[in-house]
């Protein structure tokens, strides 16, 4: 998290946590539509049900490395992008989760003293 003298560090930029994390199917939908791809032609590409593709688009389903990996080799696009993206959104869903929030501010606190 980025600090600055005098000035609140949620009110910074880089520092704003998406009101609600984006799921890398979200990206990928957005990419296909952007390209003329059905979800159809990508699934029958990368040899997966359709019913799976759609899954990951809907954010049903998360990325793996192997989906990331097909994905990369039918359109080009680095498999690190949608690792990268399912990570960002994973973090995103935990710190939208009020206990575990708690909790890791119980760890701070007792750490704090060590």
């Amino acid at each position: 998290m980025i600090t600055l003298p005098g000035i609140d560090p949620r009110m910074i930029a880089n520092n704003i946590v998406p009101f609600q994390p984006t799921h890398p199917g979200e990206i990928l939908r957005e990419e296909l539509e952007s390209r003329g791809i059905t979800q159809t032609k990508l699934a029958n590409e990368i040899g997966v049900k359709v019913s799976l593709l759609n899954e990951l688009i809907n954010g049903k389903r998360d990325f793996t490395i192997e989906y990331a990996m097909m994905i990369e080799a039918a359109l080009g696009i680095d498999s690190d992008f949608w690792m990268n993206l399912q990570n960002a959104y994973d973090k995103g869903k935990v710190r939208h989760d009020s206990s575990f929030m708690a909790k890791l501010a119980g760890i701070r606190r007792i750490a704090a003293v060590l």
